[in-house]
């Protein structure tokens, strides 16, 4: 078909470019949207002791709050997927960052903990939507041989917000009473990214392609072309399907209407991601990201409570917090010379074993410098894998759900996270310390083993050749 034929050209034309200031700008700009999802996830475990003693908020109202707020990440997830795929991804990412900036400065402001639970919903709501919505853009832009490593950059300066989060809890909340409302406040600095966003991100071609609008993708892609100082030729290249040919007409011959465009495709859907052929892809992608963040939220959380039960004196827990946390940007940056050398499936895989070795020795030891050292590899090794389960959500999905697909398997393990806490507690309760991070074993080898059973291979192959995204009007016309 001459229509997928195009969107190959053009993917092929992007696949073709060399690295420059406008990739480097790009995942500059995406980051911003990564570093912010952050630190919305983990500014609120340093904000609520504060809130505790100044509202005399319970344990259970700590929860709800938390709980609210995985409502409005899973809500974002799936949302902002779907309108990534339906409006545009840069007219989302831009919609998503000022629902975030808003209900951050929400959340500095508010009264009460009702207030509070309405902010922090919106916010990671907005969080959400633009960290999704950032994935599948660098997917979209980026050469295939690069894709991991452009990927794995803008997590390490994505997951600078964690360190962030962690050490303006640990400055700012004990020294004034309004120092949590500081530490909120860090979101209105998603401003400066929406500004970016605006100047540096153009609208994805590849999507503008699966939408039937290939003028305006050709023209983003000629522009992006002379900015990495390749001269666009003079007519576009399109590589179209070949035609019969076709004897001419007589000229007394009633003329040709000229031939129809091809219908648009139809609106995404969630039915299809679990209907042929994408049902499998979309198991895989959401058992990984399920597992993943179930171990690496179960860890994060549970850690020091666990520890502090078996009678290990760590007196300044948030201090060890943030030290771990610092911990994070290493392990990304500890990817780059990984993720497009070998599959990332076999990568994964072997990230999964080293994390399950080391969680297994962590809930051996004892000995404060043993826990710190291993928990620091624990933590390396986990962000490690997130570039890797970030870029391969993206690629596995065509580009018309491409959003929607990798949006709601993410969603999805902020739904299953809720089980996170009650079946750490089971599991302590009824089988002791060992047997919890026994557990974190079994889930961070989860992922690994899944995408190498059943998963495809997508290291340096082009999305159109791993993904081939037919129009469903060119389906449905094959099937009948």
């Amino acid at each position: 078909m001459a229509v997928i034929s195009e969107a190959a050209a053009l993917g092929n034309r992007l696949d073709r470019l060399p690295l420059s200031a406008f990739h480097r700008r790009l995942v500059l700009a995406l980051a911003g949207m990564i570093l912010f999802e952050w630190v919305e996830t983990y500014a609120f475990a340093f904000v609520a002791p504060a809130l505790r003693d100044q509202w005399g908020l319970s344990l259970s109202a700590v929860a709800v709050v938390v709980g609210v707020g995985q409502l409005g990440a899973f809500a974002g997830g799936i949302l902002g997927g779907y309108l990534a795929d339906r409006v545009g991804r840069r007219r989302t990412m831009l919609i998503c960052v000022t629902v975030y900036c808003a209900a951050t400065a929400l959340c500095v402001v508010v009264q009460n903990p009702w207030q509070l639970i309405v902010a922090r919903c919106a916010a990671h709501f907005g969080a959400q939507g633009m960290a999704v919505v950032a994935i599948v853009v660098l997917t979209e832009f980026v050469p295939a041989t690069a894709r991991g490593r452009l990927q794995t950059y803008k997590v390490a300066v994505g997951s600078l917000g964690i360190p962030i989060a962690a050490w303006a809890g640990y400055f700012l909340v004990p020294q004034w009473t309004w120092g949590w409302r500081l530490v909120f406040g860090l979101g209105l600095f998603g401003v400066v990214f929406a500004w970016l966003i605006r100047r540096w991100v153009p609208e994805s071609p590849r999507w503008l392609a699966s939408r039937g609008e290939f003028a305006r993708a050709e023209e983003v892609v000629r522009s992006i072309e002379r900015q990495c100082g390749i001269v666009p030729s003079a007519e576009p290249v399109v590589a179209c399907a070949p035609l019969t040919p076709t004897p001419p007409a007589p000229l007394t011959a009633t003329p040709r209407p000229p031939a129809p465009l091809p219908p648009a495709p139809d609106r995404p859907r969630l039915t299809e991601l679990l209907a042929r052929p994408q049902r499998r892809r979309f198991l895989v992608v959401a058992t990984m990201w399920v597992a993943g963040l179930l171990a690496y939220s179960a860890y994060n959380t549970w850690t020091p409570t666990l520890l502090s039960e078996t009678g290990l004196e760590l007196d300044d827990t948030l201090l060890l917090s943030a030290v771990l946390a610092t911990a994070a940007p290493l392990g990304a940056l500890a990817a780059v010379p990984l993720i497009d050398r070998w599959d990332r499936r076999r990568t994964q895989l072997v990230l999964g074993t080293l994390t399950a070795a080391a969680l297994l020795l962590f809930g051996l030891v004892r000995e404060p410098a043993a826990v710190l050292v291993l928990g620091c590899a624990v933590s390396v090794l986990f962000q490690m894998a997130v570039p890797f389960l970030q870029v391969y959500s993206a690629e596995v999905f065509p580009t018309r759900i491409r959003a929607l697909g990798s949006g709601t398997a993410n969603a999805l393990s902020r739904i299953f996270n809720f089980a996170a806490p009650m079946l750490v507690t089971v599991v302590f309760t009824g089988f002791g310390y060992s047997a919890v991070f026994a557990l974190l074993v079994a889930l961070s080898l989860v992922g690994g083993c899944v995408a190498v059973a059943f998963g495809p291979r997508t290291t340096g192959v082009s999305l159109e050749a791993t993904t081939p995204d037919r129009p469903r009007t060119a389906e449905k016309a094959a099937l009948s």
